[in-house]
């Protein structure tokens, strides 16, 4: 089957499926006439496998090592309850130091942060993990230039289909030539729209940068 049905069946996205095969933890076989991917539905099974893991947050390292044999399943899901358990533990430091601002600082004028700031690089020493302030100008800054990106192209579009509508409205150029220009660029903004909510959606699952940590 082609790349589509399984994104359909899967519910991956086309990128992330090859973001997997790049990761080696799927081998599609090739047609040898045309050296296409063809997906079987032991891949399908594959990718069901790898999606419900990377829900529960397994690293790709460690279902590559799945794959391999090199790790039980047994194992591999005791290591994932022992990063629950840390997470928990260190979602309550960072909500028992919320209650001490809550509590201790009247407004935001008088708030020192650097003694809170201090205390927080002390914790994070000791293994307390705060929010990944990279990770979201990373996203941010993705986002921002995919709609500025989008928005542009779609601006420059529309400016051409309204030169060319004004054309047949003023009769100065005839109908039915214009009228294929005038749904090839209706479609390029349909298309460039429903990328960007993909490419939206895509920075929001963040495959990509999750993939810098394992």
């Amino acid at each position: 089957m082609k790349i589509y049905q399984v994104e359909e069946l899967v519910g991956i996205s086309k990128k992330n499926i090859r973001f997997y095969e790049d990761q080696g933890l799927l081998n599609p076989s090739r047609n040898p006439q045309n050296d296409y991917r063809e997906y079987s539905l032991k891949d399908v099974k594959t990718l069901e496998k790898i999606k419900l893991l990377r829900k529960l947050s397994v690293p790709i390292e460690e279902i590559r090592l799945l794959q391999k044999g090199s790790m039980t399943f047994s194992s591999c899901m005791t290591q994932q309850i022992e990063r629950i358990e840390k997470e928990e533990q260190n979602i309550q430091v960072i909500k028992e130091l919320c209650v001490r601002l809550r509590d201790e600082q009247g407004d935001m004028n008088s708030l020192d942060a650097q003694v809170y700031l201090s205390q927080m690089e002390k914790m994070e020493m000791e293994g307390t993990k705060f929010v990944d302030i990279q990770k979201e100008d990373i996203n941010r800054k993705k986002k921002g230039g995919a709609v500025i990106g989008a928005v542009s192209f779609c601006f420059l579009m529309l400016m051409a289909l309204g030169g060319l509508v004004y054309a047949v409205v003023t009769k100065s150029a005839p109908i039915f030539p214009m009228l294929i220009p005038i749904v090839i660029i209706f479609g390029l903004v349909i298309g460039t729209v429903f990328m960007l909510i993909q490419r939206i959606k895509e920075i929001n699952n963040g495959e990509e940068y999750e993939a810098r940590k394992y």
